[in-house]
């Protein structure tokens, strides 16, 4: 295998970790951004690198995300107003957060320990651990187009939040003060719906308030992932396409991962399969449950759709210029199995939601209908370091966030891996916590 060239480094004081030595091999498994992100940062270290897919490159979550790269509104999951939407929003269809009333007392577990999450006091926590990761999310990118990653991002300048009412405004106003108070680093101003209507036309007379929000990115997740995918393998790293994994042994000296194409061998492991993670690293020890969080999303014809990254916040739709002529809208929290099918009702309740909002799209020239299983953790953050065993490490759990802090947490657990030392960001990610 040819060396990789280019280097990667940490960002924070570190702690020992790992196999005694630098591994020389690793199985990557799962070619999402998390997973390929790792990858490529693995082989910036040396390291050779191979992805096991169950499908292929951007065929999860990576693909149908809102592609907004806006460390401005990474924010946690749980939040205090998440208790204000009580039961009763849950269990409705139309509801942007949704739960399909079914008996499963692992959901009620899970969403116990999210509520738990949910005070104010532990936001703030949270929120300053988001803020850390924040604070270098872009110049993650950054590396990966310096280094060959053809597929661009893009300024959004500005990305428009838009609301219904100044009061609407005022709510969102202070969680991003509060997120400033937290580390974050935001700079927006408010705008009446005139100035808004300005900037994007297509926004409806409904909009009678909005923020500019700037220093924010975009991108289209599909191509980025596969062009990522593309770069890893020029830097000699393989990629097994349509290749199922059921199980890992810690050999003591390295690994074997059980495939559908046989058992594969390397020094380390590193399973980065989104809501399909529980299942692998149980045997590890990591016991913080991960449960599928179901985004939906759709395109639709360019004419007559924002022209900019827009965010209807209040209805939790987003909608984002792909470029080839779509527009991307997403939007919607599900939580239910990953293999649970496509709601019509879900799709349904984006367009009634922001119908009203906006003028001039062609609903009934949707197409791209899809649903994705966002991993979600209790807690809202992501799970990136070491098992119980030093040869067995998980990246994933990035709730909504896997696009935007992907290439971040590929490149500080790729350092952790290859230099046995972990950086001081991951302490708050532990798997084991």
């Amino acid at each position: 295998m040819p060396s990789a060239t280019g280097s990667s480094r940490a960002t924070g004081s570190s702690r020992a970790t790992g196999p005694s030595r630098p591994p020389r091999s690793a199985i990557v498994i799962g070619a999402g951004m998390v997973g390929l992100a790792t990858a490529w940062s693995l082989r910036n270290h040396g390291v050779e690198v191979t992805v096991v897919e169950r499908r292929h490159p951007a065929a999860g979550a990576s693909w149908g995300n809102a592609g907004w790269l806006s460390p401005a509104l990474t924010l946690p999951l749980p939040e205090p107003a998440a208790l204000r939407y009580g039961l009763r929003s849950l269990v409705s269809p139309e509801s942007p957060v949704y739960v399909p009333p079914r008996p499963d007392p692992r959901l009620a577990r899970f969403l116990l320990s999210f509520t738990r999450n949910c005070t104010p006091r532990r936001w703030r926590v949270l929120a300053a651990t988001f803020a850390t990761l924040n604070r270098h999310a872009l110049e993650a990118y950054d590396a990966l187009a310096a280094d060959g990653v053809a597929e661009p991002t893009r300024p959004a300048e500005p990305c428009l939040l838009a609301f219904r009412t100044a009061a609407e405004r005022a709510a969102m106003a202070e969680e991003l003060e509060q997120a400033r108070a937290a580390g974050f680093s935001i700079a927006y101003e408010p705008i009446d719906g005139d100035r808004a209507r300005e900037l994007e036309p297509t926004l409806g007379d409904g909009i009678g308030a909005a923020l500019e929000l700037h220093g924010q990115r975009y991108l289209n997740p599909g191509n980025f992932v596969r062009a990522l995918a593309d770069a890893v393998r020029e830097r000699g790293g393989e990629i097994l396409e349509r290749t199922e994994v059921s199980g890992i042994r810690d050999l003591g000296q390295g690994v074997a991962v059980t495939t559908s194409r046989g058992q594969l061998r390397a020094d380390v492991a590193v399973v980065a399969t989104g809501a399909w993670l529980d299942g692998l690293v149980r045997p590890f020890g990591v016991r913080v449950p991960v449960q599928a969080g179901r985004g939906y999303s759709f395109s639709v014809p360019a004419e007559g759709a924002p022209t900019r990254p827009t965010y209807l916040a209040a209805q939790k739709v987003v909608c984002t210029p792909l470029g080839e002529g779509r527009v991307r809208v997403a939007g919607m929290m599900e939580l239910a199995p990953v293999e649970r099918p496509v709601d019509p009702r879900r799709i349904q309740a984006i367009i009634a939601a922001a119908r009203p909002l906006l003028r001039g799209i062609d609903w009934e020239a949707r197409k791209d209908t899809w649903v994705g299983a966002r991993p979600c953790t209790p807690d809202g953050l992501p799970l990136v370091g070491a098992t119980a065993s030093p040869r067995v490490y998980v990246n994933g759990g990035h709730g909504m966030w896997g696009v935007a802090l992907g290439p971040l947490s590929g490149r500080l657990l790729a350092d952790a891996i290859a230099t046995g030392t972990s950086p001081a960001e991951l302490a708050p990610l532990h798997p084991l916590r």
